[in-house]
């Protein structure tokens, strides 16, 4: 049979020509777009989370972003996340806090508060105080009682108004498991006035080589609509516990009558015979806080807000009766100090409004504290206070050197590896630091004191031009003065650095709060979250807090455990450059092999 030569030379095109150009086609789109998933998928990792261990860190200052205000009013008590959406006596404002690795606290209030010229207090003991707890929903096989107590507010000046509480309940409930989820209600069974099913997680025992899952900090929360933004943003990264550091409801930002609160009380009310207070407020903070306290242990410490002075000289009333704190159970015997642990961290709360002197009870109990950690049991030691010892805001600068210059060196002599801190409104991380020179044993001081309260956010640095305040300036509320000037470096014979202090390594005036997770005995992560990041999905300032044990000679037990790598955690083997080269790697040979197919 005889084939046209044109003919084969077509049949030839179609059956190969045509199919290899589809080929060559899909190769080459495919390439394309797998090379740029694969610039997209490395760009994300490739930006590595720092490390301490390579700092210190040149000082870096995020100014504040000019789109931003620097402050937002209080909500009003009719908001529907501050009014009372109870009746009689069903339990509202629930709030648990850690007891011991295996109890629990858990507090409420019930009943209606007072105030006005003439009020009359309620006899607590009219309602009971009962915890139901099971580890299955609706069925509960533990049962607790506790106490209920009120508190009152009085002012020795004619026309205040006086204010009491209602009852509060705290219930300890003991016998748990570690890492389990118990179902609980609270209130009064008697008076058939018991809340809605509600669940919290316990958290892993000291010496299970475990640790808590996402721990937050905010500190100088309030009520405004920042305040707002920076819950709704905290519960979306779903915290284990959070670390509450002073000033919780700015109660004291108004007059006993109501009415609007002020950014700057003395500005606003020059002529007030007393800080006065409209406790109220501290009801409003309860409900507001509630969807989260009620599954989520809080931790609080006092901060000068909490102060609220009234008749005889009594102070802190609501402080000392709205929370539980383990006080007895860590030996301090105050709710102004104590210490509680999580997994394989101790945390110590640090009280700065009472006598933190090295003859005071604080400072005795402190140290007997310290000498009980076992770093084999607890490798972690975090610290938490509301003033910050380090600061470089013109904000409060050294107003706490008092505090700092009697603890700071029991602190380092027993390893304490992070400290938190309120106060001052902004954020700020410093350079390991001890006696204001940088040292890669001592602690890492953390200010986290925006949670958005209504005093607005605090740009001014006191190394600014004509920002550095004078040493009449910044006294404490409680304690000495102990200003001074430096003797070494930029602030040589000066009150004020001229630059950005070599310990402070990193500041930003926003609202937000901070997230620590640990990763194990020698890793921890902490990220900033500002507020405005909720709506990008991303965060500001991020870093691993590596601790050294090996290398820093402390007083603690069991002190020089062997460090463990990072690549137990995921994270940091994923943001390992190495990891993106790994890709590359084998990008390269897919791209090759799909050649050779392609080409047959």
């Amino acid at each position: 049979m005889v084939v046209d030569e044109e003919e084969h030379s077509a049949n030839h095109k179609s059956r190969n020509y045509m199919p290899f150009m589809e080929k060559y086609e899909l190769f080459t789109s495919s390439t394309i777009l797998l090379l740029a998933v694969m610039n997209m998928v490395i760009a994300g990792l490739s930006q590595r989370i720092p490390t301490t261990l390579e700092g210190p860190f040149k000082p870096t200052t995020r100014s504040f972003d000019p789109s931003l205000r620097r402050g937002s009013d209080d909500l009003p008590m009719n908001h529907p996340r501050l009014r009372k959406n109870v009746t009689s006596n069903f339990p509202e404002q629930i709030a648990l806090a850690l007891s011991t690795p295996t109890s629990m606290w858990i507090s409420w209030v019930t009943g209606d508060a007072q105030i006005g010229l003439n009020v009359t207090p309620v006899d607590p003991s009219t309602v009971g105080s009962e915890v139901w707890y099971g580890k299955e929903r609706g069925k509960y096989s533990g049962k607790q009682t506790g106490v209920s107590v009120i508190y009152n507010q009085l002012y020795p000046f004619e026309g205040l108004w006086n204010y009491t509480s209602g009852i509060i309940h705290h219930v300890k409930i003991d016998g748990l498991e570690p890492e389990t989820k118990y179902y609980y209600k609270c209130g009064d069974s008697s008076l058939k006035a018991m809340s809605e099913e509600l669940v919290f997680e316990t958290l892993p025992l000291p010496g299970s080589g475990k640790y808590p899952g996402r721990i937050a900090v905010i500190g100088d929360l309030g009520l405004t609509s920042n305040s707002t933004t920076t819950i709704d943003h905290l519960i979306k990264n779903d915290p284990s516990m959070i670390l509450m550091v002073g000033d919780l409801t700015y109660a004291n930002q108004y007059l006993t009558t109501g009415g609007k609160g002020a950014s700057c009380y003395s500005c606003q009310f020059p002529d007030a015979p007393i800080r006065e207070t409209y406790q109220p407020r501290w009801d409003g903070w309860g409900r507001f806080m509630e969807p989260l306290t009620s599954r989520v242990p809080m931790m609080v410490v006092e901060g000068n807000h909490e102060i609220e002075p009234q008749v005889a000289n009594v102070s802190f009333q609501s402080y000392l009766t709205r929370f539980s704190v383990p006080s007895n159970e860590s030996g301090s015997n105050s709710n102004f100090y104590y210490s509680f642990d999580s997994g394989g961290v101790h945390f110590i709360m640090l009280g700065a409004y009472v006598d933190y002197n090295k003859t005071g009870a604080q400072y005795v109990w402190l140290q007997k504290d310290l000498q009980k950690v076992d770093r084999s049991v607890t490798p972690w030691l975090v610290a938490a206070w509301h003033p910050p010892w380090y600061n470089s805001y013109s904000s409060h600068y050294q107003e706490f050197e008092c505090m700092r210059l009697e603890m700071e060196a029991l602190l380092y002599e027993y390893g304490v590896d992070i400290v938190f801190s309120g106060h001052v409104h902004a954020y700020e991380r410093m350079n390991r630091v001890f006696n204001y020179t940088l040292d890669s044993c001592g602690p890492v001081y953390i200010t986290v004191g925006d949670g958005g309260n209504i005093e607005k956010v605090d740009v001014d640095h006191a190394d600014d031009p004509g920002k550095c305040p004078s040493a009449s300036d910044n006294i404490p509320e409680c304690g000495g003065v102990c200003h001074m000037n430096f003797s070494f470096g930029p602030a040589k014979g000066k009150f004020c650095w001229d630059r950005q202090p070599e310990w402070s390594a990193y500041r930003e005036s926003s609202f937000g709060h901070g997230i620590l997770e640990f990763v194990n005995s020698t890793y921890a992560l902490w990220t900033w979250h500002r507020n405005q990041d909720i709506y990008q999905d991303s965060h500001g300032d991020q870093i691993y807090i590596v601790r050294q044990p090996e290398l820093c000679s402390n007083s603690s037990k069991g002190s020089n455990i062997k460090p463990q790598a990072p690549q137990a955690n995921v994270v940091t083997e994923l943001r390992n450059p190495s990891f993106s080269s790994f890709l590359w790697y084998y990008f390269l040979l897919f791209i090759l092999f799909l050649h050779q197919y392609l080409m047959i």
